[in-house]
């Protein structure tokens, strides 16, 4: 029996792409015939992914699996297919936090929201990977949703960090960190509001970093940097890295004294999970799927109140006793999460669909 997976672009470094690539490999182990196919890839990935004009007529015990977070012809290309239909849910940014920025951008979450409404009726499962995003599979009406948090290849958390940037990084300044797109939903905005404040009302050695791609939406970038400006803050207060080698991001992560999110829509956030792996507090707003990713663990907040969130990000900092308290839960977090079933889970629900092992 054949598990195929479909993904619309497969990219290196992408939380969907890595998940994609783990799970293959995975099928793999258990005796089944499993590829990715997608419309798009990276270069250097040219021996690990198919293009989805190759994707071979499918036997009706086979399985598709749709990795959905945006629209594309991946959608009817499964509607269409005779075989069993499954979707791995990772949620799409709600339109409204675009309109400001683009039209097109807008339009483009609009028009997935809609899509997978469409096809929703063809699946027999839907697998989500938080409990936020399974909310939002019933509310469409799905059969069958089932929360499958997301495969994370811890292995690769051992690479040799950057010591240039951890060096270069690691200095008499409060280093708030933040990893994620450079996009409206992560509300950057809120970030540099906060340090702001921290410079000018608790300490002028504060450092935002913002890790993430900066080019998906320039104009909202552009708004930032304006900001950045208006609040006098200096390029050795504020870095955007842009997209960086993993050796650089983690010699950030072990750089930073805080991870600081204030985004207002995260389908799954792994960089909070990231955060759990290099020991780094968290301290993070209440909203979408973060309490579910968090589960007990990090600082959780329900007001983004700029001195109230400014004077927090600088106890926790600071503050050993607090630090290490936040540390513990974070650890024992991690551990569940790393001691979870979700190969066995997964294989449970494929042989639920095909009545057998592969």
């Amino acid at each position: 029996m054949r598990v195929d997976q479909f993904v619309p672009a497969f990219h290196r470094g992408d939380a969907i792409g890595d998940t994609a690539f783990h799970m293959r490999n995975f099928l793999r182990s258990q005796g089944y015939t499993s590829d990715i196919y997608c419309l798009n890839y990276d270069r250097d990935l040219e021996g690990e992914a198919r293009l989805f004009s190759s994707y071979p007529a499918p036997a009706t015990s086979d399985v598709a699996i749709l990795h959905f977070a945006l629209p594309s012809p991946l959608t009817q290309g499964l509607i269409k297919l005779p075989c069993k239909k499954a979707v791995v849910y990772h949620n799409i940014t709600p339109h409204e936090f675009f309109l400001p920025f683009s039209r097109e951008m807008a339009d483009i979450a609009r028009a997935g929201r809609l899509e997978l409404a469409t096809l929703v009726p063809h699946l027999d499962l839907a697998l989500a990977d938080s409990e936020f995003n399974r909310g939002e599979l019933l509310r469409l009406g799905c059969r069958r949703a089932e929360v499958f948090e997301l495969f994370v290849d811890f292995e690769k958390y051992k690479k040799t960090a950057s010591a240039f940037v951890y060096n270069l990084f690691r200095d008499d300044r409060t280093n708030i960190l933040f990893v994620g797109r450079i996009a409206p939903n992560k509300k950057i905005e809120d970030l540099i509001k906060v340090t702001f404040y921290y410079k000018k009302y608790i300490s002028p050695l504060v450092r935002l970093i913002a890790v993430g791609k900066t080019s998906a939406l320039p104009s909202y970038y552009e708004s930032l940097v304006r900001m950045a400006d208006e609040f006098y803050l200096q390029p050795d207060e504020i870095y955007f890295s842009g997209h960086i080698p993993d050796e650089e991001m983690f010699a950030l992560y072990r750089a930073a004294d805080v991870f600081l999110s204030l985004s207002e829509h995260e389908g799954f956030c792994l960089p909070l999970l990231e955060s759990m792996v290099f020991d780094l507090p968290i301290i993070a707003y209440n909203c979408t799927a973060v309490p579910f990713t968090l589960d007990g663990a990090g600082v959780l907040i329900k007001n983004k109140r700029v001195d109230f969130v400014a004077e927090l990000v600088d106890i926790v900092a600071k503050n050993a006793d607090v630090r290490q308290g936040i540390l513990r839960g974070q650890r024992e977090r991690i551990k569940r999460y790393k001691e979870g079933k979700r190969e066995l889970f997964f294989l449970e629900c494929l042989k639920s669909l095909s009545g057998g092992g592969p």
